[in-house]
């Protein structure tokens, strides 16, 4: 029976007691792979868009670079997936993607827009060896009579690491931007990437026999078959991207929606062909793949335009003794309200430019735009306000927070032999009812 790991595993010592030795090793290497992660993606449009420090981006600038970064983050796993299927195995995988994204993290630390494209194309590849092989060697670790009923709480247990390392790698980004900058808090990452790392191959031995490569038939697996498979992707994706006035908004954009199309006509023509029997099954899968979609598409927001709401439409204010916590931890920095030489934005906080360069005028910061008149400051006090990445700590402190009485819930219905599709059903419409809200 599925039982609550937050109750019955309180620490890593009692956790390999029931669980495979493994365990440990692979929820601190996800766990410091997930801080380097969302540390980075809790500044990267911050920093675009910093006018003094950052690369003076427009809001649409930074996210459309952020948007085809995060496509291409959630397509190379696919890849990455692949080649350790076939080729690498799922040790060598990981350990050369977590290679390839703690030194992605470092390039991005250096101020130079082709040093940073650099840095994120190593972390794209790097993410895609990186990520699915790791959860799925997590579930070879399973795969024993011994272990198999204890799947599910093996992955929420792992589940968790991913969110307690992104909830605390915020702090450290804003404490280090604060102190000494953005190229720190990128360095960070790569530095927790690489702890990630140590001690993933520490636990190497744990891992022996469950990292094999899967055999294949070599006849069904010929580069021309992928090559027929993804050429009307990539062409798709050409003519997208050298279409004059872009469709959506921006060449990538085009080039992203416009290379779908032949995605979304295997996976109709592989529904509408199959036999009978099969079409359920199928159906089922596209169902849920739609229902991801939606989700990640909305979630993934969290490194634009939460990051803008909280930087532009959120009261960041901090008074008395909470101020001066946040200032002894540097979590939060000083604003003073004075007219001095700032950027100019319009009346929805987008960076105005002209031939390429930031205007600018003679006025007072942007934060107190947003401020009721009634509430500013004195001209020339100082207000304190707390780091805007940390609002991306928000979620993962609640999942971290809900996760277990959520698990507890759902062994209470599992103990009334509820339909597992069932239980899968009731996030999805409280997810749904959410956004309708929104």
């Amino acid at each position: 029976m599925f039982q609550n790991p937050y109750i019955r595993h309180s620490n890593l010592t009692s956790m390999s007691k029931k669980h495979p030795s493994g365990l440990p090793f692979l929820f601190l290497s996800e766990m410091w792979e997930r801080f380097g992660y969302y540390l980075m993606i809790g500044i990267f449009t911050l920093y675009l868009k910093d006018v003094k420090e950052g690369f003076a981006m427009t809001e649409a600038e930074a996210s459309d670079l952020y948007g085809t970064f995060i496509a291409l983050v959630f397509l190379t796993p696919f890849l990455g997936g692949l080649i350790a299927d076939r080729y690498w195995g799922y040790t060598k995988a990981i350990v050369i993607g977590g290679i390839m994204m703690g030194l992605g993290y470092c390039l991005m630390s250096v101020h130079n827009l082709t040093t940073l494209y650099a840095g994120m194309t190593l972390v794209i590849f790097g993410n895609g060896f990186f990520k699915p092989n790791i959860s799925t060697l997590l579930g070879n670790l399973y795969s024993t009579d011994e272990y198999r009923h204890r799947k599910d709480e093996g992955y929420n247990i792992f589940y968790m690491g991913i969110n307690i390392g992104a909830f605390i790698c915020n702090f450290f980004g804003a404490a280090l931007q604060i102190m000494l900058g953005w190229g720190w808090a990128f360095m960070a990452a790569g530095i927790g990437m690489f702890i990630g790392l140590i001690v993933f191959l520490s636990g190497r031995k744990h891992y022996a026999g469950y990292e094999e490569k899967k055999e294949f038939i070599k006849t069904t697996c010929r580069w021309q078959n992928w090559c027929r498979r993804f050429t009307p992707v990539l062409v798709f994706g050409v003519i997208g991207w050298l279409i004059p006035d872009n469709l959506f908004g921006s060449d990538s954009t085009d080039a992203f929606i416009l290379s779908c199309l032949p995605v979304l006509y295997f996976y109709g023509n592989l529904y509408f062909t199959a036999k009978k029997e099969e079409k359920g099954p199928i159906g089922a899968m596209l169902a849920i793949f739609a229902v991801v979609i939606l989700f990640w598409a909305v979630f993934k927001q969290n490194g634009s335009a939460l990051n803008t709401w909280a930087d532009r439409y959120t009261d960041r204010t901090l008074n008395g003794t909470t101020a001066e916590v946040f200032g002894v931890l540097k979590q939060s920095k000083e604003i003073t309200y004075a007219k001095d030489t700032v950027p100019v934005y319009d009346e929805y906080f987008r960076l105005q430019k002209v031939d390429g360069q930031v205007k600018e005028e003679v006025n007072y910061p942007v934060y107190f735009r947003n401020e009721n008149e009634f509430n500013l400051p004195e001209e020339g006090e100082s207000v304190n306000v707390w780091a805007t990445n940390l609002s991306q700590s928000i979620n993962p402190g609640w999942v971290i927070l809900l996760t277990p009485l959520i698990v507890a819930f759902f062994t209470w219905l599992r103990g009334k032999k509820r339909s597992l599709l069932r239980l899968q059903k009731l996030p999805m419409d409280y997810s749904s009812l959410r956004y309708q809200h929104w």
